[in-house]
Formats: structure tokens, sequence, C-alpha cells
């Protein structure tokens, strides 16, 4: 019979995130991973197979508990609303980064999906997945009338896409709220319907 795991598996992967994250995935060492997780080498390759395998595990884990957890959270409230809490929570967190780490899937798409196919297709796929949640938003407050329908639904949500990526990279090395407010802040201002200028009755 297989031993079992003499480690959580969660943990390992916590802490391959923090590894991969702070230092890329090339600059990113075995013995950095073994040092950072705790584990053994053989346990390391035996769980879950060479440097590369665990890379992907890891970036599937930063995604299921940072973008997914958040789309999940902000579907939940009204359009304009859920899109304005997306971005602030971005802004903080980029606030927060003291290390200006920036976000961890933008950094592989950056760094590893240029020359890596199968890594190109998985970035690929979650921001897919950005743009839907922005869409889907966009669409509910285009027929409710919070969100203007001077431009497509589809337009929209590809332009967050763009400000969202543009707003990571710019936060590693301008990490000024009075800078990425302005980003969020302009970007936001193509949602707004035509209602949001109507002047109240005197």
């Amino acid at each position: 019979m297989a031993r079992p795991r003499e480690f959580d598996e969660e943990t390992v992967l916590d802490a391959a995130v923090q590894c991969f994250w702070a230092r890329g995935y090339e600059a990113t060492s075995v013995r950095d991973l073994i040092e950072k997780t705790g584990i053994t080498c053989a346990s390391l390759y035996n769980a879950f197979g060479d440097k590369r395998a665990l890379y992907q595990r890891a970036l599937d884990h930063y995604v299921e508990d940072s973008v997914v957890d958040r789309i999940h959270r902000c579907e939940a409230l009204a359009p304009r609303e859920a899109i304005g809490a997306f971005f602030a929570e971005i802004v903080r967190r980029s606030l927060d980064d003291h290390q200006h780490k920036g976000c961890m899937l933008v950094n592989a798409a950056l760094d590893v999906a240029p020359n890596d196919p199968d890594f190109q297709s998985i970035v690929a796929a979650v921001l897919v997945r950005v743009e839907q949640f922005f869409l889907g938003r966009i669409e509910a407050g285009q027929a409710d009338g919070t969100i203007t329908r001077s431009l497509a639904a589809k337009t929209l949500a590809q332009h967050l896409l763009g400000a969202l990526m543009g707003l990571r990279v710019l936060a590693r090395v301008r990490p000024e709220r009075a800078l990425l407010d302005g980003v969020v802040s302009g970007a936001l201002a193509l949602l707004h319907s035509q209602n949001d200028f109507r002047l109240s009755p005197a």
C-alpha cells in the first residue's frame, strides 16, 4: 500500500504560490520550493511532478482563491456596483502589496505564456472568464438602465479587461492611489448610463 502523505496539500500549494509569485517561474529553483514548502524533494516530485507541473498547480490554486473567488462575490451585487467592487478590491490589494508582486496570473501572462503554448491557453481561459464576468454584469446593467447602451456590451467588457491588465502591470512600478484610482475612474466612466446625466426636476 502507498504511504499516506505526511503533509497538507493545501498548505504546500499556498507556500508554492508565495514562492512562484514573489520570484517568478524562471527564478524559482526546486531548492527554493523545498525550503518554502518544508517538504522533501522526493515528496515534492511524487506529489506534484516536476517544477513546471507544480507551477501549474500553484497557478490554478491562486486563480481559484483570488480571481474566481472575487468573481463569485461580486456577481451577487448589482451590475455597476459589482464592477466597481471588483476594481476597488484590485486597487486595495495592489496598495497593500508592499513587495510589488502584482497579480500572479498577469505575471504568468507576461513571463511564461509567451513561450509556452499550454500556459498561454491556461492564462487565456482565465482572462475569458474575467471578460465573461464583465460582460454578464454589463448586459444586466444595460437591461435595467444603469449602464449605457451607447456601446456594445462586448466592447465595454473588452475595455474593462484591458484596463484591468494595465492596472495590474502599472501597480507593480507605480503603486500610487491617485494614479490607480484615476485609471479605474476613467475605465468606469464609459459605463455611465444617460440617466446619470439627466438633471433633476426643479
